[in-house]
């Protein structure tokens, strides 16, 4: 069977984690670089492979898929990794799952948008909406709460006691911040802090090597427009 392709741009969050996850596993894949700033993701070419004109997108020798939960879930179920990433106990891996759901309302859409009305509006050149990003900050500062007060009030990941498919999107998402310089909007609460080291100690190295094509190249570009 030939290797799932995996279309993908390393600046976008969702990415990195299953970039992350599939490398750490050992899952063949071929990496298809769809340029998000070039507006590749929107082109005929990508859109008549993924109609939604988002990333990350797989093909696995003809099944397609998208959304990066979704993909998470799935190369973990096919590839048999190991048990903690996705476990096979129904309340265990409701746990992670829980925290997948959960997610994309709080997690990326607070971080996400902090980043996003700060950074593009500076590459652009054009002023920052603060009152709007006032907003963000204070539901992120939220968000991060519930993360280091709930999820991570008496376990070291947020799943559980190991590491698992839901700690990967979450750390990719608020360490986006960091190309802003603004990691202290997630670093400040105690438990959250913890929990990135414990992450970084596992994933270290392939966190360096995907924000190599990521993190760095949009810090990179902050500082040189801001």
């Amino acid at each position: 069977m030939a290797p799932i392709k995996f279309y993908a741009d390393l600046r976008s969050q969702p990415c990195r984690a299953v970039y992350i996850f599939m490398k750490e596993n050992k899952i063949p894949f071929e990496f298809v670089k769809v340029d998000l700033f070039a507006g590749e993701h929107k082109q005929d070419k990508y859109t008549k492979i993924n109609p939604r004109q988002q990333v990350p997108f797989i093909d696995d020798n003809g099944f397609t898929l998208g959304e990066s939960a979704a993909i998470l879930c799935y190369i973990a179920q096919k590839s048999n990794v190991a048990d903690h990433w996705y476990p096979k106990d129904p309340q265990k891996r409701a746990r992670v799952d829980e925290y997948l759901h959960w997610h994309h309302s709080s997690t990326r859409a607070n971080a996400a948008k902090t980043f996003m009305l700060q950074f593009f509006e500076t590459i652009a050149g054009r002023p920052i909406n603060q009152e709007e990003v006032a907003k963000y900050k204070t539901a992120l500062a939220k968000t991060v709460s519930q993360l280091g007060d709930n999820f991570l009030k008496d376990r070291a990941f947020l799943a559980g006691d190991e590491i698992s498919i839901a700690d990967l999107p979450a750390l990719c998402e608020l360490m986006q911040l960091d190309a802003i310089g603004q990691q202290d909007l997630y670093l400040s609460n105690t438990n959250v802090k913890k929990w990135v080291v414990r992450v970084n100690g596992k994933m270290k190295p392939l966190l360096e090597e995907c924000n190599k094509d990521g993190i760095e190249l949009l810090r990179k570009l902050w500082l040189e427009k801001s």
